[in-house]
């Protein structure tokens, strides 16, 4: 009798452990992630992705490794333009906060302002038939709407308003500051520079860090930035007094800080050993909140409490700032990337069609549909 009572227990424990790793395995989202769009057109890698608002209209802009960055309109996923400014990979791409500027940062060991002019946004906007591209007959895209844009579509920048020309090493970010009349770019020479707009002098240099500059971010309220290195660390740097210094070094990560942002009174990084960790301003001694995840981590975003993180391993993972899991996007039937994503961005327009969206390697952003009432917004 007590052997079969053994039995049954040794059964029954591995039938609970079996259904907890199908659990695991599951992910068990928490919110709805459903594939709406596919934006193809970049020929090769694609190092980041930004959202904004132009004309009452929800834009992208990716920035490359082919050399371009383009802006493209969300709703309609066709390309509007194609800067052809830079030498060298487009690493970064950021939004003026009231005018149509665009600042790019780029493996040319510089970064370049220039101009969004698109006249009547809606003269832009093509309703004829999408364009053959070996991408789309090779994938499983049914019930995804496909913008691919092919050498005609939407027009070409080849000059810049300003370029900004002082760093030694690749530029990996450009970045408006609060006001819009400074810039902060973060380069692999290990410095971070602050620029006049007006006049394209360096205001400053920051230094500190002891190897690349990998990523920077600004406060989008504050005159705050945070820039994160191969060094392990990342740095907060206050710009709110004439004296301009680093708040606080980070040391919680074992490996490269790939990104770093700001989330209201925190900071999220995320790093090359797995983790992604979460920061209070007010207390910044340790994190609130680590995830310990499976694969590296590359450029993040946050939106509504929920971050978005890209791995070297194709998956998309959403956690709130506690450190909660709350879904993986599918992957299932081709409906993820097929090869490292390397970003992540959220959209706040709420019109849009999609609100987050996701780049990387495979030459192609992805619009998500993340149903954000059923989770922790």
């Amino acid at each position: 009798a007590s052997s079969s009572v053994l039995t049954h227990m040794k059964s029954t424990y591995k039938g609970k452990v079996s259904q907890a790793i199908t659990n695991l395995k599951a992910g068990n989202n928490q919110l709805e992630c459903k594939r709406e769009k596919i934006f193809l057109g970049h020929r090769d890698g694609i190092w980041e992705v930004k959202c904004t608002d132009y004309a009452n209209n929800a834009i992208l802009g990716t920035a490359s490794a082919d050399h371009t960055a383009c802006i493209w309109d969300i709703e309609s996923g066709q390309r509007l333009i194609q800067y052809q400014g830079h030498e060298g990979s487009v690493n970064s791409i950021r939004f003026h906060e009231n005018e149509p500027l665009v600042c790019t940062g780029s493996g040319d060991s510089s970064a370049h302002i220039w101009r969004i002019n698109l006249g009547n946004f809606h003269d832009f906007i093509s309703t004829g038939n999408l364009n053959t591209d070996e991408d789309l007959m090779n994938n499983n895209y049914e019930g995804t709407q496909i913008r691919s844009a092919d050498s005609s579509s939407g027009y070409v920048i080849r000059n810049s308003i300003l370029q900004l020309r002082d760093h030694s090493g690749v530029v990996t970010t450009a970045d408006w500051l609060l006001d819009g009349d400074q810039i902060v770019t973060a380069s692999w020479d290990r410095t971070a520079k602050l620029w006049d707009v007006h006049t394209g002098m360096v205001i400053q240099t920051l230094t500190g860090h002891e190897e690349d500059i990998t990523y920077a971010a600004t406060h989008p309220t504050q005159n705050l930035l945070v820039t994160s290195s191969k060094d392990t660390t990342f740095r907060l740097w206050d710009f709110r007094s004439s004296s301009i210094h680093s708040v606080n070094v980070f040391q919680g990560h074992s490996n490269t800080v790939t990104s770093c942002v700001f989330a209201k009174d925190k900071i999220v990084s995320g790093s090359d050993d797995r983790t992604v960790k979460v920061w209070d301003l007010k207390n910044m001694r340790s994190p609130s909140a680590t995830m310990r995840l499976d694969s590296a981590v590359n450029k993040l975003s946050v939106s509504n409490n929920v971050i978005a993180i890209p791995h070297d391993n194709r998956h998309i993972r959403l956690y709130d700032l506690n450190g909660n899991r709350i879904a993986r996007l599918p992957r299932s039937n081709g409906q993820g990337h097929k090869r490292m994503v390397c970003c992540t961005a959220w959209c706040e327009d709420d019109n849009a069609p999609c609100n987050l969206f996701s780049a990387g390697f495979d030459r192609k952003v992805i619009g998500w549909n993340i149903d954000m009432q059923n989770g922790n917004s």
